[in-house]
């Protein structure tokens, strides 16, 4: 079959832009097949001029056989897999920095999330991992040490508690429970611990939504790595194609497209994208927004 299509490309080159094939161009074909014969060395127990024959007749009649109605369908979005914080919302933590510290707490917080996903990057590449949580209380570390405050154990405790305090956005669950009864799967991908996005979910009531928790803890890398996304296919049993992934990061959307999923970020902090040589697919301020996207597609 590919070397039916070669024989179909060089004849429509040959009969020009704008020409229909027909039986005028049975030369062209049978001049054709002796080229692709010869160039792809083809084997057959028809000899030669048989052959040549025969393929120049099947090319002809493709060609000038009426093209297919039906074009390209886009697969259908089956499923969701979500970034906890495209779901979660971190104001409370900031707020809670800001009171620890005040005046350093936009500074502070800035450099303490800046350094989580650095830590995520680099623990994949050095393959030296740790879970969320660790890589959370490492940069929250490192972060004060860096602006030359001093973290008392309260306060790390106090600030590391605030990880398990999370609730959903305020338009998260309407939007999460329209694409529930809609049919729609979702389940969570996410560098946070299972223990973690179990909490969040508790808090918000979400239960009964999502299915399992399906943390990077299960193959020890972080995102952007393929064997994080990856999860998703395995646990939903579908195709790249049928799985939108719901980021929240703007280097996340990219990872997540660059997998292959049909991607869409959900931009609250309505940052720039990245510079990274791919877009996603969609992108919008919340969930609303995501929802308009899948159900276009579901």
């Amino acid at each position: 079959m590919w070397l039916v299509r070669s024989l179909n490309r060089s004849m429509s080159e040959s009969a020009g832009p704008g020409i229909s094939p027909s039986a005028s161009h049975q030369g062209h074909a049978r001049a054709s097949a002796q080229i692709l014969v010869k160039a792809y060395e083809v084997k057959t127990t028809l000899n030669r001029r048989n052959f040549v024959s025969l393929l120049a007749g099947g090319a002809a009649a493709a060609l000038c056989a009426e093209p297919a109605t039906a074009g390209f369908v886009e697969p259908r979005i089956k499923g969701i897999a979500f970034d906890g914080l495209a779901v979660f919302d971190l104001r409370p933590i900031a707020a809670l920095v800001e009171r620890i510290f005040p005046g350093r707490g936009q500074e502070l917080g800035t450099l303490w999330r800046t350094r989580q996903f650095e830590y995520t990057w680099l623990r994949t590449m050095g393959q030296q991992y740790v879970d969320f949580w660790k890589v959370t209380e490492e940069a929250l570390v490192f972060s004060c040490r860096s602006l030359k405050l001093q973290l008392t154990k309260p306060d790390s405790d106090r600030l590391m508690q605030s990880y398990l305090e999370l609730k959903a956005w305020p338009d998260a669950l309407a939007a999460l429970k329209g694409l529930k009864a809609s049919g729609m799967r979702m389940a969570f991908l996410s560098n946070f611990t299972a223990a973690m996005l179990d909490q969040a979910v508790k808090n918000s009531g979400l239960e009964g939504i999502f299915e399992d928790h399906l943390s990077t803890d299960r193959v020890r890398v972080f995102k952007p790595d393929p064997r994080a996304y990856g999860m998703a296919m395995s646990a939903f049993g579908l195709r790249k194609e049928e799985i939108a992934f719901a980021a929240f990061g703007g280097w996340d959307a990219v990872g997540a497209k660059w997998f292959g999923y049909p991607t869409f970020w959900v931009n609250r902090a309505h940052v720039a994208a990245e510079e990274l040589g791919a877009v996603p697919d969609g992108a919008g301020k919340d969930l609303n927004d995501l929802a308009t996207f899948v159900q276009a597609r579901h």
